[in-house]
């Protein structure tokens, strides 16, 4: 009776997820710090996520009839993808825009959002139903729960619509303890 090759079973697709995991996670975090203008960390970051899938493909490659490794490899692209999002979540990069279509309580809900030190812009229109209040907002992303949360305190039903903003100057932002700046902040090079 053969042994079981443990290394060509067991830890080769493992390392296979692994790399996959880690590339994926790279890449995704990658076309974020793209998309939002990063100019020095996005290619560094491209270039370990080539290194890395360069060394998984590599393995798949000296075993091509090893068809565990083809699934250890999109096993590990899935997975990627799903944390390299979830970090991105995580760091919350970037400011967004807000626009909020209150269907009550509006003096309240402007209050209490400068009282929280965002900027507002209050505009006045006129929609199906009649005369609204169009409140607009630019707001670092992590402020986002913070802000909704205060909508939500005085009117649960208030309609509004989140975009990212790829660039803004000036403005009123809540000041905060902002950890993520001392982490990030390296990396934020423009």
């Amino acid at each position: 009776m053969a042994s079981f090759d443990y290394f060509t079973w067991v830890i080769v697709p493992l390392l296979i997820v692994l790399a996959r995991i880690s590339d994926q996670a790279i890449g995704t975090l990658r076309l974020v710090y793209l998309s939002k203008g990063y100019k020095v960390i996005a290619p560094i970051m491209g270039f370990f996520e080539v290194l890395i899938w360069i060394v998984a493909v590599s393995q798949i490659f000296q075993q091509l009839n090893n068809y565990l490794y083809y699934f250890a490899y999109a096993l590990g692209f899935a997975l990627g993808n799903y944390l390299g999002l979830r970090i991105e979540e995580k760091i919350s990069l970037g400011r967004i825009v807000i626009r909020v279509f209150p269907k009550e309580s509006v003096d309240d809900i402007i209050n209490s959002l400068r009282d929280k030190g965002f900027g507002l812009t209050i505009m006045d229109a006129y929609g199906t139903r009649g005369p609204v209040k169009i409140l607009l907002s630019i707001l670092n992303r992590k402020s986002l729960p913070d802000f909704l949360n205060v909508i939500k305190q005085y009117d649960d039903h208030a309609f509004y619509t989140v975009e990212d903003v790829r660039n803004s100057a000036k403005g009123v932002f809540p000041s905060g303890n902002n950890k993520r700046k001392m982490l990030w902040g390296v990396m934020k090079f423009k």
